[in-house]
């Protein structure tokens, strides 16, 4: 819930943000406020940095992008408030995120196990479901550009987590989502949602005691400093939603519009093709530290994994749709 401090803020924005709306693109530049909640040196931190570079050039300087990361001006709760309010024009949030708006459909994208690989989960994010489901945003104000990876999750813990039942009573931390609360119940855990920017010391004072991540998310925040033991399970994925303010996009000029989709495209294509780089290198780097031990799944230990967390999708069918469930893994060939 936004503080008093910050709603203040954020109708001041508005109102600045509605009387930008047509009349400021006849000043110098469009301003567009980039904001997200991790590091620089992520997938997403570098896919923002290079929308910046090209959005500016392909626009032949007319609009200004100013990227913000690290939840320098919104944490994740507040980040799409600030958006539909025009305090930011633009933000990369999870695909989680969009539950509280009344959008349940982008929860498909946390159900455990469901893409297989890469190759399947492009054959949504770059294909007719995916673009339906961006559409589903409209009407809240929202306008969606592009679907961006961080990647597949490993889950982490001051412990081992070979089999479900060790995690049996463990508090682990999870963004906010309805399906990531029914794994880690499946799982026998306790989930704890909790803001991105609090995990490194709620691990470090063990007010949680593991959570969820993709490799470059863990390394770059140095939970691997705090976390002893980790497992290579890939059981989900961890992907984002370019999404841009609807009256600030409709209101952009035409030629404007065009040099920014292109440099969303290119950007697109860049972010997604370092992800899985970006991961494997973080992952090196966490295994060269040696403050956390990695443990990749056998088949046998998988197959419990898979079993155990099966159910999730028949309990989130209502919540999601499923016609959804059933679109994306009709997709992917399930």
């Amino acid at each position: 819930m936004l503080t008093r401090r910050t709603l203040a803020a954020l109708a001041g924005a508005t109102a600045l943000a509605l009387s930008l709306a047509a009349p400021a693109f006849a000043q110098d530049k469009i301003v567009i406020k980039f904001s997200h909640v991790v590091a620089p040196d992520t997938p997403k931190g570098k896919g923002a940095a290079k929308f910046e570079e090209l959005a500016e050039a392909y626009t032949n300087g007319a609009v200004d992008v100013e990227v913000y990361p690290n939840s320098q001006l919104y944490k994740d709760k507040e980040e799409l408030e600030a958006l539909q309010l025009g305090a930011v024009q633009m933000l990369a949030p999870s695909l989680a995120k969009f539950g509280p708006l009344g959008v349940q459909d982008f929860e498909v994208f946390d159900l455990p196990f469901i893409f297989p690989s890469y190759d399947a989960l492009r054959k949504v994010t770059q294909g007719e479901v995916g673009k339906s489901l961006l559409a589903k945003l409209e009407d809240k104000g929202i306008t969606g550009l592009a679907y961006w990876d961080n990647g597949f999750k490993i889950m982490s813990a001051n412990s081992p987590l070979k089999t479900p039942d060790d995690f049996l009573g463990l508090k682990m931390r999870i963004q906010s989502s309805k399906v990531l609360e029914a794994e880690m119940n499946a799982l026998g855990a306790v989930p704890q949602v909790m803001a991105f920017s609090e995990v490194y010391q709620a691990l470090q004072t063990g007010v949680v005691d593991g959570t969820e991540n993709p490799p470059s998310n863990m390394f770059t925040q140095k939970m691997n400093e705090v976390q002893t033991n980790a497992t290579l399970s890939n059981h989900g994925y961890l992907g984002y939603a370019v999404i841009v303010n609807k009256q600030f996009w409709d209101g952009l000029p035409e030629d404007v519009r065009a040099g920014l989709e292109k440099a969303m495209a290119e950007a697109t294509d860049y972010a997604n093709s370092i992800a899985k780089e970006e991961n494997d290198k973080a992952l090196a780097a966490m295994q060269a530290a040696g403050t956390t031990e990695f443990h990749e799944l056998t088949e046998e230990e998988r197959a419990a994994w898979v079993a155990a967390l099966e159910p999730v999708h028949e309990e989130m069918a209502e919540r999601i749709g499923a016609e959804t469930i059933a679109a994306v893994k009709a997709a992917v060939g399930e």
